[in-house]
C-alpha cells in the first residue's frame, strides 16, 4: 500500500513533488520564445522602408534565444559561485561582461538597466 503512494510522487531537492500526469500546453517549442515581431517593429524604426525575409527573422530568434540562454546559464554559474540562492541584477551584468566584448557589453548594460529602471518606475 505504501508503495502506490511513493509511486505517485518524484523525488526533487530533499521533497517529495507530486507527479502530473498533465501535459504542457506551451505553444513555443522546448522553451524558446518567438521574437520576430519585436524584431521587425525595432527593424521598422530604424529603417521604416527595409524588411525581413522568415530566413532571416529565425535565424534573428535563434542568436537571441542563444544569447539569452548562454546569458542564463553564467549568470546561474556566477550565483553559485558566490554561495548565493538569488539571482541578483549584478550576477547578469557580471554575465553580460563574461560574453560580451568591451563596448558591446557596455552598451548591454546600460539599455538593459534603463530599461529595468523605466519599467519599475512607470
Amino acid at each position: 500500500m505504501a508503495r502506490s503512494n511513493i509511486r505517485k510522487y518524484k523525488y526533487s531537492r530533499g521533497c517529495l513533488i507530486p507527479i502530473s500526469r498533465k501535459k504542457s500546453h506551451c505553444s513555443c517549442d522546448s522553451g524558446h520564445r518567438n521574437y520576430s515581431l519585436y524584431v521587425n517593429r525595432v527593424l521598422k524604426e530604424v529603417v521604416p522602408h527595409r524588411g525581413m525575409s522568415s530566413c532571416t527573422l529565425e535565424v534573428m530568434n535563434t542568436l537571441i534565444n542563444d544569447m539569452f540562454e548562454r546569458i542564463a546559464v553564467e549568470a546561474c554559474n556566477m550565483m553559485y559561485f558566490r554561495n548565493r540562492c538569488t539571482l541578483t541584477p549584478e550576477d547578469i551584468q557580471k554575465a553580460v561582461y563574461l560574453l560580451l566584448p568591451g563596448k558591446l557589453a557596455k552598451h548591454a548594460v546600460t539599455f538593459g538597466s534603463e530599461a529595468v529602471h523605466r519599467f519599475f518606475h512607470y
